[in-house]
């Protein structure tokens, strides 16, 4: 009997803790939901902020307040503590944080929970500073409507005939309108018209009580607005824009018109788009300043970029602009840490190169004209070298090729360059800058080597991030997009993906990285003694093997470097050095005045302007 009384009684207990943490658990995904609504209203509200640089209100501030004051309900809930003797007894509370000047339009409403004993409530806004023991409106610099009159307080402590009264049940909203610096009111859901003009720049949210028993609840983004504040945001919206839209040109529309037309070709032209560059520049009459060899050489060299495919990448710049590298070691140490973490990949073909592929994934070979499907060719030579063969460079087997001559040996590839004729996964370096266009088109027709636009495209690249899969690799608008086709079987998946593995899994891939990471080191001594310590060049070093520390880098704290769009950033830095070493803009002239566009937006929010909330470049992009 005392061993069944025991037994129960832990049953009773241990159900009793796991109600208590089921309840617990329960009440944690509550808020986190209701944290990711507030978060995503606000968002959809508020664009234009940047909450890391001026946060926006979204409670009441506990230190920020009157005595009198209670806070309750994560900070929402304010409740009248004080003896409500006379006007000396009102307080006041803050938001955490003032109204950021790029929302343009902010709303905030309060639900009069309890009217209390005299219903002596105000709210509206004040300025930091402004005395807490007075109800909103009283002072300098504070704005308020009042309950218990319905009157608006701007400044003094004499109202103004404004709006009804409001009572318990009621909801109050306060609207700042930044653009004209204006303030109304609304109740339960209808507007009463403008209580305030000419604002002053960050404004707090505020509400005031006076007499016990007063309960208020705001609603700074928590929960549904009663009033449609979204369609006076769109009214706005259209005003601003019309306003663009209507900007004078006047005599200057063509001599607008051209420069357009001009930025728009550069950015085609910067970004590798040939025919389409070529297709626009004939029908607006530009003229193209680079030769179409060159903008399909840079193309190519980008694709082997965002392929992860860097070795390739730094063989073909070192033959297509030799000393270009050289001149710029940063560049080359950049590329080099990034191609030892496509080593990790298991992407770069200095590592791919040791592992047995089959058909599929050899016909499917990224970027390579010569094992693409579409072409037809045979790849017997590739496959007469040995998965283990040291003589492997990028994956093809080294040709007579001159090599070419680096001032940095420790770090250059493990075999010299390849032809285009000899090599299937190497760019077609007969384009070279050539002045001679016909003769390189000569060339081209001969060699089976030129491609369109379309062709160039990437094959779907079977070897991402360390294992075999079925993925697709677009670039598209200038930006790298990387899908992946996922199993919905979950059972599926847990039979047939194979794990990501170091090096694709291949011991002798992964030695080969040992050894490309002592070169790489060696390197970072060598540039350490020619041009002093660099601080970039040791955390891109030690970010970069850092990621041998773990047993899954791709789930570490530093895995992020795995994740293909970091190949973006790389891509375009050396994009920019090879325009820059031709004498042409290292960014387009589009990108610069988008660019400068869009930090006249912040600026403006700084200053205070509203309007920057309305005048967003998103928005004509699209």
């Amino acid at each position: 009997c005392l061993y069944n009384t025991f037994v129960i009684r832990g049953i009773h207990t241990i159900g009793s803790k796991m109600a208590e943490f089921g309840a617990s658990n329960h009440g944690d995904s509550a808020l986190n939901y209701q944290e990711k609504e507030l978060n995503e209203r606000l968002k959809r509200l508020y664009p234009a902020v940047n909450e890391d640089e001026t946060p926006l209100p979204r409670s009441w501030s506990p230190k920020d307040k009157y005595n009198y004051i209670g806070l309750s309900q994560n900070n929402l809930r304010v409740h009248y503590k004080g003896h409500g003797k006379n006007h000396k007894d009102a307080a006041s509370v803050r938001a955490t944080h003032p109204i950021p000047a790029a929302c343009g339009i902010y709303y905030f409403e309060v639900k009069i929970v309890s009217k209390g004993r005299d219903g002596y409530m105000g709210i509206g806004l004040s300025a930091q500073g402004v005395n807490m023991n007075r109800l909103p409106g009283w002072d300098k610099h504070s704005y308020g409507y009042h309950g218990d009159d319905g009157h608006s307080f701007c400044s003094s402590g004499t109202g103004q005939p404004y709006g009804p009264t409001f009572t318990t049940g009621d909801v109050i909203g306060c609207c700042v309108n930044l653009i004209n610096n204006t303030c109304f009111y609304t109740k339960n859901g209808h507007s009463l018209g403008i209580a305030f003009t000419d604002l002053p720049p960050n404004l707090y949210p505020t509400v005031g009580l006076q007499t016990p028993g007063e309960i208020v609840d705001a609603n700074f983004g928590q929960q549904p607005f009663v009033f449609d504040i979204e369609d006076y945001m769109r009214e706005w919206r259209a005003k601003i824009h019309g306003t663009i839209e209507r900007f004078p040109i006047g005599d200057r529309l063509g001599e607008w018109q051209t420069m357009m037309q001009n930025m728009v070709s550069s950015y085609l032209v910067h970004h590798g788009y040939c025919a389409t560059a070529t297709a626009f520049a004939r029908a607006t009459g530009q003229t193209i300043q680079e030769e179409q060899s060159s903008i399909k050489n840079r193309q190519r060299i980008q694709k082997l970029v965002l392929a992860g495919r860097v070795g390739e990448a730094i063989e073909a710049t070192q033959q297509l602009y030799p000393g270009l590298l050289e001149r710029n070691p940063n560049l080359l140490f950049m590329l080099k840490c990034r191609q030892f973490v496509e080593m990790v990949n298991g992407t770069d073909s200095e590592v791919r190169c040791f592992s047995a592929r089959s058909p599929k994934s050899q016909d499917s070979y990224p970027g390579s004209p010569n094992m693409s499907p579409r072409h037809g060719t045979s790849n017997s030579h590739l496959n007469n070298a040995g998965a283990d063969s040291p003589n492997c460079s990028n994956g093809v087997v080294p040709s007579k090729s001159k090599p070419v001559h680096n001032k940095y040996p420790a770090i250059s590839s493990s075999s010299s360059s390849s032809s285009s004729s000899s090599s299937p996964s190497s760019v077609n370096y007969s384009e070279s800058n050539s002045t001679d266009s016909s003769k390189s088109q000569q060339h081209s027709s001969t060699s089976n080597q030129e491609t369109s636009d379309s062709e160039m495209e990437m094959e779907p690249e079977h070897y991402t991030n360390g294992v075999l899969e079925n993925t697709s690799t677009r670039i598209m608008n200038g930006n790298y997009k990387h899908e992946e086709i996922l199993q919905t079987d979950e059972s599926s998946m847990e039979h047939s993906c194979p794990q990501r593995q170091l090096c694709g899994g291949n011991q002798a891939a992964t030695e080969r990285m040992i050894q490309f990471g002592r070169e790489l080191q060696a390197l970072s001594e060598q540039l350490c003694r020619e041009y002093g310590k660099n601080a970039t060049h040791k955390k891109m070093l030690q970010d970069a093997f850092s990621l041998l520390a773990y047993s899954d880098p791709w789930s570490c704290p530093v895995g992020q470097q795995l994740d293909p769009i970091q190949r973006e950033p790389i891509c375009a830095a050396l994009n920019s050095a090879i325009l820059e070493s031709q004498n042409l803009p290292k960014q387009p002239p589009l990108m610069l005045a988008l660019g400068q566009a869009s930090e006249c937006l912040r600026l403006m929010a700084r200053a205070g302007i509203g309007s920057c909330s309305f005048a967003r470049v998103d928005d004509y992009l699209h």
